[in-house]
C-alpha cells in the first residue's frame, strides 16, 4: 500500500550559468526564486540551467529537490548562516516534511500537473564547497546523509510555489533515498544488495553500472573531478 505522502512547495528556484571563481569552470549552482507557474520538461524546469552536462543535469538529474528541514541542523552545527533560506545548496524544490529517510528511490510523485520520479541522491561535488563557503561541505553531505534527491520527469507540466507534491505509486518500499544514497557513496554495502540495485530498472543509469562494479568488489573510484582533488577515492 503506498503511503499518504505529500507536502506543499514552499519554493522553486532556478538558476543560469555563470563565472563564479576565478580559475574555475562556469557554475548554475547559484539558484534564485522562481514566480509564477514554471514549466517542467523532460530535462527539467525550462528556465533552469546546468553548466556540466557531464555531471550535472539530463534526464535523470532533471529536478533536484532538497528537504529545508535540513536547514535547522546546517545551522545549528554552524555551517550555514542562521536565517539562511532555501536554495542555500543549489535546490531546485524547497518543502518541508519529506526527507531522504520518508521517500524511496523509484517513488512516483504528483508535481504540479506534471509527474516525476526519484532516480537517485546527489553526489555533491566541489561547487558546493566553494558555494557555500564551507570546503568540507561535500564531505558532509555524503557523511550526514542530508543530500537531497533528483527526479526524472515522466510526464511535463507545470508548477507553481504553493502547489502540492503528492506520492502517488512506491515501486521499491525497501530502499529509502538515504539507504541507496550512503551505499552509492560510501560503497559500505554487500555483494548481494549492491547487485539487486544494479538491476533496479527505476535506478538512475549511471548508479545502475557503479552498483554493479561493487557487485564484482570494485570499490575504487576516482572522484577527483567531481571533488576538485587529485587522487583516487574509495
Amino acid at each position: 500500500m503506498t503511503p499518504n505522502l505529500a507536502s506543499k512547495i514552499d519554493g522553486l528556484f532556478v538558476g543560469k550559468v555563470a563565472d563564479r571563481w576565478l580559475g574555475k569552470p562556469p557554475s548554475a549552482i547559484q539558484k534564485d526564486p522562481a514566480n509564477g507557474l514554471q514549466d517542467i520538461g523532460v530535462h527539467g524546469f525550462v528556465q533552469d540551467a546546468q553548466a556540466d552536462l557531464e555531471v550535472h543535469g539530463g534526464a535523470d538529474k532533471a529536478i533536484h529537490h532538497y528537504a529545508f528541514d535540513h536547514y535547522a541542523a546546517w545551522q545549528a552545527e554552524g555551517l550555514i548562516p542562521d536565517g539562511s533560506r532555501p536554495a542555500a545548496f543549489g535546490e531546485n524544490i524547497s518543502t518541508i516534511g519529506l526527507t531522504e529517510d520518508t521517500l524511496c528511490i523509484g517513488d512516483i510523485l504528483k508535481l504540479g500537473s506534471a509527474t516525476v520520479q526519484i532516480s537517485q541522491g546527489r553526489q555533491p561535488c566541489w561547487k558546493l564547497g566553494l558555494h557555500t563557503g564551507q570546503d568540507k561541505m561535500p564531505y558532509l553531505f555524503q557523511k550526514t546523509g542530508r543530500t537531497g534527491w533528483y527526479y526524472r520527469v515522466l510526464d511535463e507540466g507545470a508548477v507553481g510555489v504553493g502547489d502540492r507534491i503528492t506520492l502517488v505509486e512506491r515501486p521499491q518500499p525497501n530502499w529509502t533515498v538515504r539507504q541507496v544514497t550512503q551505499a552509492r557513496l560510501t560503497k559500505r554495502i554487500t555483494p548481494n544488495d549492491a547487485a539487486l540495485l544494479a538491476d533496479m530498472p527505476e535506478l538512475a543509469a549511471g548508479w545502475r553500472l557503479a552498483f554493479a562494479k561493487m557487485a564484482t568488489g570494485q570499490v575504487k573510484e576516482d572522484t577527483s573531478k567531481r571533488l576538485g582533488k587529485p587522487g583516487v577515492g574509495s
